[in-house]
């Protein structure tokens, strides 16, 4: 029986010798007819830890390794999508102070809101 291959992509590389990696599939909903994505993990033995996150890599099926691991990276597809950047010295910028101001004098005068009863107050602003 010919062995399986599958392409995915690498989610981590925390392991020693082992590496996950994501395969993803569309698939049409059964119902909805909608093309969806469908994802599995794969552990794939990676003997000389080469392989980085965000990899496109082939792994192919093998007899089993460990409980997890029955399958092997065999090439790098693709280079990491995302590259580090180091940052040397990051500016700082002091905020601006913000000056404090009487909340009363920032309110405008209140305008009545009944139709056609005024209030006392309102009454005495519009004689003066």
């Amino acid at each position: 029986m010919p062995k399986r291959v599958l392409i995915g992509t690498v989610v981590s590389d925390k392991g020693d010798k082992t590496v996950t990696v994501r395969v993803e599939r569309r698939v049409k909903h059964p119902l909805y007819g909608k093309i969806i994505r469908r994802s599995k993990k794969y552990h794939a033995h990676d003997e000389a830890n080469a392989y980085r996150v965000g990899e496109q890599v082939r792994i192919e099926e093998c007899a089993p390794i460990s409980k997890l691991k029955t399958w092997t990276v065999v090439e790098r597809l693709g280079a990491a999508k995302a590259a580090a950047i180091d940052i040397d010295e990051p500016s700082v910028v002091a905020p601006e102070k913000e000056t404090k101001t009487d909340p009363k004098a920032e309110k405008p005068a209140k305008a009545s809101k009944g139709k056609g009863k005024a209030k006392a107050e309102d009454v005495a602003e519009a004689d003066a």
